[in-house]
């Protein structure tokens, strides 16, 4: 197949935009690889891990875009497979919670980490290179490890370390000091601790310079503490565990949970400058956090459903970037809100439904310029399929719709009408979980 290349790489990327990847209840692991024509390459991956039957299925989705000259083109779609020997088979475990998609060799192309908890390693790397994938366990011992994750040069060495908490079963959050440019399958990555003791669960992590310190902060919910707090990185990371942490908000955030009544705890992260005012703002839940100074942030709740949540500006001649929020863990609408006055009155955020129907534990949700068009676009999955009991097909679907009126459909499969307040058309559904887009 051809592969396009985009200087200054020394080695042929994936030229892709986007694709999915697969992991079956026997661990194999699927990539599904697309090549536009014309158009530099471009890097896009998703997991799609399986978990012990009878339990449910996670779709865990990134979509990477590498900068170069924008060309229209239809995506076409290829299937690379550890079934094949395509790629690694990712390990024994049938629960893959985490996918990040990030440089992490420094080589300009983009790799990713998949995150486990029912058996080690609890974190794998999958290093790009020029024959195809390897595989470096970044963790080859056992973690419980939640959805979420992030990426920062945490020690300030130049490279990207790795951030991920603990589930349920764990009061712990972690990072891990990339050992870059000394990178061996065999030699895990030293883990340092970042949150021990306290009540369970951290699901989503962010860092952005939410204070206007000048230096990022570390954003982590603690969803056994129904809280949400933020760390200064220390000064000398290496050497500080754990570190100190304060909160900054506390209480409920839009959680809604399903039809079974479970999974009813707030989630989401991420950061944008939502007043336009110059400093990054951080979002989660339902709710936009104005900093106030002194370690104080004002919530401005966005919506009444809250759970994945991104932002960007879909119409390009707003003053304000608009919110999309999914229902996550739960069940809800799919939603994008613009700001028709002053954003820190929350009466003057305007939703506008994206389906005309609720979300099956909508924990995908991200926007980017996916079709290389100029324009943002809103990437959006399901976890429609949570059992094994239910009747749906495990064949993933993905929406991609576009801000400008364009949608594609990139699965044939389980269409619904979806309106974008720009344009309506007919989007797969998709079950999945935590995207990134970068």
């Amino acid at each position: 197949m051809p592969i396009a290349r985009s200087e200054p790489f020394e080695h042929p990327p994936l030229a892709t935009s986007p694709m999915i990847m697969t992991t079956t209840p026997t661990s194999q692991l699927v990539f599904h690889h697309s090549f536009t024509p014309n158009r530099p390459a471009v890097q896009s991956l998703s997991v799609v891990p399986a978990t012990m039957p009878g339990r449910y299925i996670l779709l865990f989705a990134s979509i990477l875009l590498l900068a170069g000259p924008l060309f229209a083109a239809d995506i076409k779609w290829t299937d690379l497979s550890s079934k094949k020997g395509d790629l690694p088979v990712p390990g024994e475990s049938l629960q893959q919670t985490g996918n990040l998609v990030a440089d992490l060799d420094k080589d300009g192309v983009k790799d990713f980490v998949l995150s486990f908890r029912a058996k080690a390693p609890a974190l794998l790397w999958y290093r790009r290179t020029a024959k195809g994938w390897d595989r470096y366990p970044i963790e080859p011992r056992f973690l419980t490890v939640e959805a979420g994750g992030a990426v920062y040069d945490i020690d300030g060495d130049g490279d990207l370390d790795v951030v991920f908490g603990g589930d349920w079963q764990s009061d712990e959050v972690w990072w891990w000091e990339n050992p870059y440019p000394f990178f061996e399958p065999s030699i895990p990555w030293k883990r340092h601790m970042i949150k021990k003791g306290g009540k369970t669960q951290h699901h989503d992590q962010v860092f952005g310079d939410f204070k206007n310190t000048g230096k990022p902060q570390l954003v982590f919910w603690n969803q056994g503490a129904k809280s949400l707090f933020i760390a200064d990185i220390p000064a000398d990371p290496r050497n500080t565990e754990p570190w100190p942490f304060a909160p900054v908000y506390s209480g409920e955030a839009g959680e809604r949970g399903d039809q079974s009544g479970g999974f009813k705890y707030a989630e989401g992260t991420s950061a944008a400058d939502i007043d336009n005012d110059g400093v990054v703002d951080l979002l989660a839940g339902n709710y936009w956090f104005k900093y106030l100074g002194d370690g104080k942030f004002k919530p401005i709740k966005v919506g009444t459903i809250g759970g994945r949540i991104s932002a960007g500006k879909l119409i390009e001649s707003s003053k304000y970037p608009q919110i999309v929020i999914a229902a996550g863990d739960g069940s809800g609408p799919l939603r994008w809100y613009e700001c028709t006055g002053n954003p820190l009155n929350e009466s003057d955020w305007k939703a506008h439904d994206l389906v005309d129907r609720e979300m099956i534990h909508g924990h995908t949700l991200d926007v980017g310029d996916v079709d290389r068009d100029g324009h943002l676009d809103i990437f959006a999955a399901e976890m429609a399929k949570w059992t094994e009991k239910r009747p749906d097909s495990d064949n993933p679907k993905l929406r991609l719709g576009s801000s400008t009126g364009m949608a594609k459909a990139i699965s044939a499969k389980r269409c619904s009408p979806l309106d974008t307040g720009f344009t309506k058309a007919s989007w797969p559904i998709s079950m999945g979980t935590a995207i990134s887009i970068s």
